[in-house]
């Protein structure tokens, strides 16, 4: 189908932009350690693109960037490993550690025990809603904006947003550039940041304003809105056992 074939194109694209920043990255910010889930973990990535690109989704959740425990270990945003395999039909292959990586972060691959409670979150809650993978897929998609893994000397995750824009500009004008190619290609016609992060950078990418439509590079309104991040870290994903975050997200969802 052209539609996987362009989203793949454009992945492979966004990938080797990111892999000529990782350098630069590793040796102008905090981060020490900045590896590629595009790269190492491509033939899971790819895989849902094939079996989820092209069923004809007009809503794109979109995520910042890879965890260590997701899409890290899975290549799928927001991956949660359990859910890949059993929700996602992702068939598990051996993956190599980059030579750059944590020493504390081994990539382990979907074999790995411990999930992601963010991609556990999420996944569960948009197959509870719609049903099985066609109807999920048919209805949103999921692409996190920045395909990088960012850690610092311990082992703590970093954000895009939290580096210096001096070196981390190249990436998101990639990163940027993707977004629009996800767009255009599937001819989306809304998209929901995953948090605020990932609505301010819609709305910079569509010029969109604070609070109004952004304009695709082909001339089409697209909506661009929000709801809560499911992370462990938000107060607003854990109030009322994540029921209050699932309700947020469900109304964002059905208000088109």
């Amino acid at each position: 189908m052209a539609v996987v074939k362009e989203l793949i194109s454009a992945a492979k694209q966004l990938s080797n932009a990111c892999d000529k920043a990782i350098k630069k990255i590793e040796r102008k910010t905090i981060v020490a350690h900045a590896t590629n889930p595009l790269d190492y973990a491509w033939q899971h990535h790819e895989q849902y693109l094939i079996n989820w690109g092209g069923l004809g989704a007009k809503t794109l959740l979109l995520g910042m960037n890879p965890g260590p425990w997701g899409m890290a270990q899975s290549g799928v945003p927001f991956g949660s490993t359990d859910i890949a395999k059993t929700l996602l039909k992702i068939k598990p292959y051996q993956l190599e550690t980059p030579p750059n990586a944590h020493p504390k972060r081994p990539i382990i691959g979907l074999e790995l025990e411990r999930q992601e409670i963010s991609g556990q979150r999420l996944w569960s809650l948009m197959f509870d809603h719609y049903g099985e993978g066609k109807e999920v897929f048919s209805n949103i998609f999921v692409v996190n904006h920045c395909p990088l893994l960012l850690l610092g000397e311990t082992g703590k995750n970093l954000t895009p947003d939290n580096l210096p824009t001096s070196v981390m500009k190249p990436v998101l004008d990639a990163c940027d550039e993707h977004l629009k190619q996800v767009v255009e290609i599937m001819e989306i016609e809304r998209i929901i940041g995953v948090g605020k992060y990932a609505e301010k950078r819609a709305r910079m990418t569509f010029n969109a304003g604070k609070y109004g439509n952004g304009i695709t590079p082909s001339g089409r309104e697209i909506t661009i809105t929000t709801c809560w991040h499911p992370s462990p870290a938000s107060p607003l994903a854990n109030r009322n056992d994540g029921a209050d975050w699932r309700a947020n997200v469900i109304s964002v969802l059905e208000n088109k």
